[in-house]
């Protein structure tokens, strides 16, 4: 098993803006409470609508989609109460682009607010050049229709093609919402387990800074300067002849990071390519 290859959970889940993708825009009214006056606009929608992300909510006020008493606003606007919002809610385009296709999903656990399931090696997770179809989230559209309404359908996290175990999706903007909350803030804990080549001699810590490779901008690295905090914790589970079979706690969500600090560490993930 491999760590997940994506920056971490804060950059892939920024933009998820926690917008249902309904078939057409939607408009929401809504007029400013009293105890919000001297608030920003931005402030104020992410209060009055706590299932979309202020980032998601600031982009359609810059879009031109939110009107302040019938008249465009900007996000730092000052409101003083009583004004009337116009919000409209725009569907996403990616999302619009996603169909459901059939196919068996081993659901460890599922219930009205989410889904858990263990992703099996060789199946990737989300849509993305070279794989628009077969992936995790067209499978996930067509086990829970519902889930065109949510972004990305509820995916939340994601792990690399090749690495297989537990992931949870969210089946209502509540629900994603607060994933994602929890993740940002880290009161998720992910763990991982790996075969490591050679002896690992000992559990640790592996604390250093990851960034591009500067002999080879398509591989990350660790690297002196530039990079980013990466904190890794190892604990050996179990020694072989050549091999260690390894569990990593990670503080941080590099792209690659357990690939990369278990090589730094002269004991790089068996079979990695």
């Amino acid at each position: 098993m491999q760590n997940s290859s994506f920056e971490n959970e804060a950059d892939y889940n920024d933009d998820l803006g926690f917008a249902a993708a309904p078939d057409a825009e939607t408009c929401i009214n809504l007029t400013v409470p009293l105890d919000l006056a001297g608030m920003r606009l931005d402030a104020v929608l992410a209060k009055l609508l706590p299932d979309y992300s202020r980032s998601r909510l600031t982009a359609w006020i810059k879009e031109g989609a939110v009107t302040v008493n019938e008249k465009p606003a900007q996000p730092k606007d000052k409101m003083i109460g009583g004004e009337y919002i116009a919000v409209t809610v725009r569907p996403s385009e990616e999302n619009l682009a996603f169909t459901p296709e059939p196919m068996d999903l081993d659901i460890i656990y599922e219930d009205d607010s989410v889904i858990v399931l263990n992703k099996p090696a060789g199946l990737v997770v989300h849509p993305a050049a070279g794989n628009w179809t077969g992936t995790l989230l067209n499978g996930l559209l067509a086990h829970c229709p519902e889930l065109s309404q949510i972004p990305r359908a509820g995916i939340v996290h994601r792990l690399d093609k090749d690495t297989s175990g537990l992931m949870v999706v969210a089946k209502t903007l509540p629900a994603q919402n607060h994933l994602v909350r929890q993740l940002q803030a880290r009161t998720v804990k992910r763990i991982y387990r790996a075969v490591a080549n050679g002896i690992v001699p000992f559990d640790g810590k592996i604390d250093t800074l990851i960034g591009r490779d500067p002999h080879n901008r398509l591989k990350m690295a660790v690297v002196k300067f530039g990079g980013k905090p990466a904190v890794t914790h190892v604990k050996v589970l179990e020694r072989y002849l050549a091999h260690s079979y390894i569990e990593c706690s990670l503080e941080t969500g590099r792209t690659h990071q357990i690939r990369v600090h278990m090589r730094e560490a002269n004991h790089p993930l068996a079979g990695d390519p």
